[in-house]
């Protein structure tokens, strides 16, 4: 099982992607949440593979059920567990697993670290298709927080060169459902990138951009409890995740502080900014605007392209093609994980 995320309330993930079932345990999950299960669902299908052209073929219902914490489809407050069951393995696409380390991938250090023998069909545990547990914690955090006025959105920000049009201060644009974007010209584009990426048996990256609103003054604290190193925790958790920036993020280096600055204003008893540069943190707290991250993910390792590797019981370099069913950008698919791991940061900080 692996290392719990969370202060308040912790997160366990355990299972491999080509295993029987992959299993969630969430503590400290408050009592009292009537789960909307048409919610959840149709959560859980916006990560869910085998959906459309731009993500990998395998077909998995990645339905939860859940064994405990949960009666009459209200959360009691104990211990949480849920299982989704895999169905649709193709382990034989990975039977030089342990020998030949794909590049890029987990697979080198893991082999040297646990054995050869350790389960890397598919990834293993270090797959990807574990993000399907954080979803089942982030759709029950999401129906919390929004009972309390608190959303959480996120879109493609690029993929490749392709840029969408970014969250403005408020963040109150509108996103496609089908293809998250804000731009849907934008949206096209991108789907061209992924297109041309899969035809040429390659793959592409990209980056999602996520805003939480209606979010109280003061949560996080200074240094090692900060808001911004308790989301990035949570974010780097989603295998792909290379890179995470908050407000203008790295743009600020090149600014001067009268550009960077954020001025303070009221609006009528409420104090806001009329920009928001800092991403809505101020000193590892949030200050009322919306909080805003982008976070960048590398392209899909495991392309059709012949590529060097090593084979490690011959000690040979080789050329190898990776099999098996992949996704040629897997940024479409991350955008709920990216919206369930800052759901369930927020939660764990609303209850410090």
């Amino acid at each position: 099982m692996s290392f719990p995320f969370g202060n308040n309330i912790k997160l366990y993930i355990d299972g491999e992607s080509h295993g029987e079932k992959l299993t969630m345990t969430l503590e400290g999950f408050p009592e009292g949440l009537h789960i909307d299960e048409e919610f959840l669902s149709s959560f859980m299908k916006r990560r869910a593979p085998g959906q459309n052209e731009w993500s990998t073929k395998r077909k998995e219902a990645d339905k939860p059920v859940f064994l405990s914490g949960v009666e009459n489809g209200v959360t009691t407050g104990k211990k949480i567990t849920a299982v989704i069951y895999n169905t649709n393995q193709h382990s034989g696409d990975y039977s030089d697993a342990g020998i030949i380390p794909r590049p890029s991938h987990a697979d080198f250090p893991a082999i040297v670290k646990y054995g050869k023998k350790v389960d890397l069909r598919g990834g293993g545990h270090f797959s990807g298709r574990l993000t399907s547990l954080m979803c089942i914690a982030g759709a029950l955090a999401l129906q919390l927080l929004k009972d309390k006025g608190i959303e959480v959105k996120a879109h493609i920000y690029s993929v490749g060169t392709v840029k969408d049009t970014p969250f403005g201060t408020l963040c109150n644009e509108k996103i496609s459902e089908d293809f998250p974007v804000i731009d849907e010209n934008a949206g096209e584009k991108m789907k061209a990138v992924i297109k041309t990426a899969r035809e040429n048996l390659d793959s592409a990256g990209g980056v999602i951009e996520c805003a939480v609103t209606g979010l109280p003054i003061g949560l996080g604290e200074h240094l090692f409890a900060g808001a911004e190193g308790r989301i990035s925790s949570a974010v780097f958790s989603v295998p792909g995740v290379k890179g995470i920036e908050f407000g203008n993020g790295f743009k600020c280096a090149e600014l001067f502080g009268s550009e960077n600055n954020d001025p303070f204003y009221f609006d009528g008893d409420t104090v806001k900014t009329a920009t928001n540069n800092c991403g809505g943190i101020l000193g590892g707290m949030t200050n009322g605007m919306p909080l805003v991250f982008r976070c960048a993910l590398k392209p899909t390792p495991s392309i059709g392209k012949e590529q060097d590797t090593v084979n490690l019981e011959t000690k040979e370099n080789i050329k190898y093609t990776v099999r098996g069913r992949h996704d040629p950008c897997i940024v479409p698919r991350a955008v709920p994980v990216i919206e369930a791991a800052a759901a369930v940061t927020v939660l764990d900080m609303l209850l410090d």
